[in-house]
């Protein structure tokens, strides 16, 4: 249910023909069925069209949803990777519903890991699914758009924030995401009066099939509804097309809108929420008028980092010295390292577990450092793990994804202690 005061009530959208990337499930699919709901044409640009053995749904099932929903569904099979594939798809949507109105670039490709980590097949996969899938379904959708009367490109792509800190952890994939936020730059600028370009993103995780991936089991309650970013992206798509070259947060504009109660868009309405990548803690992002274009407007002040450690095991380190914690391979490993204190270590993956001084017993798969004095305030509750990390006290190296997942775990531990 959505809030009483929430201000879209009209069918703002009904008969508008939407081109949205990576809608089989989701965002995409999300802002797909708000849409629907207008008795918009949803063309379903996706690669899924034989089930997943472990992401739900493919472009029928969401087709049916669609149409359930009120929507007239065009379940076409695009890999954004594949430039013919894409162009059939157009063609295909032009001939049925005779134009397109709206493009919605949502299809992503994720991997969180180092430069030195980094397969080069990971490396060409974000950038061709992020980068260049986004430009050529931009170019080729590009024409039938100049022909609709409040036409939209909606790209699902952060500010463009060049604090370091956003680049060193996972190099490869802060370019693409912010090859994606470049298009919506130049784009907007090329085709002012013509076409309305904007990007939107979370201020918190949003709870999708990726995200269970990264973060595991009980990861969604510190995450938000896929509906905030349907109804941002609603809100956004009802604009005119000179609501253009904006960086728009998803709480933000939904707050301008008139949305007073987000706990409804939260998974477990009470608990801490997970802030999103890309976006400083506590500064204001001096970027267009929603954190967008540099110089315009006013700012966005939003919060950000996708890890919150609060510390435990580190028991162990007494609070004295340097701390190292690489974790031995495991599904859930941890690591703190220091400024002369050692290494410490967590294994919880070999039978029974086992922490202690010194090297590990295996090859670590994630490896956590910072000075033990900014640890003795991390863990005394004086220093944020959020903060830590995005302000570069915490570093970490190897897999992101679990060391996320060893943040339900401390954050256990630290609550019998």
């Amino acid at each position: 249910a959505l809030p009483s005061t929430f201000p879209f009530t009209f069918r703002k959208l009904a008969g508008c023909t939407l081109f949205i990337t990576g809608a089989s499930r989701g965002i995409g699919k999300a802002i797909a069925l708000k849409a629907a709901k207008d008795g918009a044409n949803i063309v379903i640009a996706a690669k899924t069209a034989e089930p997943h053995p472990t992401l739900p749904g493919t472009i029928y099932t969401a087709a049916a949803e669609i149409e359930a929903a009120g929507g007239k569904a065009l379940p076409c099979v695009v890999n954004v990777r594949e430039e013919q594939q894409i162009i059939n798809a157009v063609e295909k949507a032009v001939k049925t519903f005779g134009g397109i109105d709206i493009l919605v670039n949502n299809a992503s490709a994720i991997s969180l890991t180092g430069t030195l980590e980094t397969e080069t097949k990971k490396v060409n996969l974000m950038m061709d699914v992020n980068v260049r899938g986004t430009y050529l379904t931009s170019k080729t959708c590009l024409p039938h758009l100049r022909k609709s009367k409040n036409p939209h490109i909606l790209n699902l792509s952060p500010p463009m924030n060049l604090n370091p800190m956003w680049f060193k952890n996972h190099c490869a994939y802060t370019i693409s995401k912010y090859g994606m936020s470049m298009c919506v730059l130049g784009m907007a600028e090329e085709f002012r009066g013509e076409v309305a370009v904007n990007a939107l993103w979370p201020k918190t995780a949003i709870h999708t099939a990726a995200m269970d991936m990264l973060g595991g089991s009980g990861i969604e309650k510190q995450c938000r509804k896929t509906d905030i970013l349907a109804d941002a992206a609603y809100c956004i798509l009802t604009k005119p097309k000179s609501f253009t070259g904006n960086f728009i947060i998803d709480e933000v504009l939904l707050r301008e809108e008139g949305v007073k109660d987000f706990d409804v868009y939260a998974i477990a309405p009470g608990n801490p929420l997970i802030p999103d990548f890309f976006l400083d803690a506590e500064t204001d992002m001096k970027q267009g008028r929603y954190a967008g274009a540099p110089g315009r407007g006013r700012s966005a002040r939003t919060l950000t980092c996708p890890l919150r450690m609060e510390a435990a095991a580190a028991t162990r380190a007494g609070g004295t010295g340097g701390t190292e914690l690489p974790a031995a391979s495991s599904p859930l490993p941890a690591v703190c390292s220091g400024d002369g204190g050692g290494t410490w270590y967590i294994d919880l993956k070999s039978k029974g577990g086992s922490a202690g001084f010194g090297k590990a017993p295996v090859p670590a798969d994630v490896v956590m450092s910072m000075a033990s004095a900014d640890f003795v305030r991390m863990f005394t509750g004086k220093l944020k793990p959020t903060l830590a990390f995005m302000s570069g006290k915490l570093r970490i190296k190897g897999n992101m994804s679990l060391a996320i997942k060893l943040e339900k775990m401390l954050t256990q531990f630290n609550s019998k202690l």
